[in-house]
């Protein structure tokens, strides 16, 4: 019995968790936030562990690309200068 109530307490404060992370989320609007708190809440293993690892993905993409490499260009695929020489 013990442990029944030990998943329910983890559960819960895992669902607690993720609502709350959705709902600091900036990029979010109001209606997406409450459909995706639902969704937790009504599917709570499955439905917290993929929103959370749906956005945190998204996260670690957005972070790559406000990080551009040093010197920018074009990386010399679309230039038309042919560098031969003659």
């Amino acid at each position: 019995m013990d442990v029944i109530w030990i998943t329910l307490v983890v559960l819960g404060l895992l669902n607690i968790f993720v609502s709350v992370f959705l709902c600091k989320r900036d990029d979010l609007e109001l209606v997406q936030k409450v459909a995706q708190v639902i969704i937790v809440w009504i599917v709570p293993v499955f439905g917290a562990f993929g929103l959370w690892w749906f956005h945190h993905g998204q996260d670690i993409d957005v972070r790559k690309a406000s990080k551009p490499e040093f010197g920018g260009g074009t990386g010399g695929s679309s230039s038309s200068y042919s560098g031969s020489g003659d």
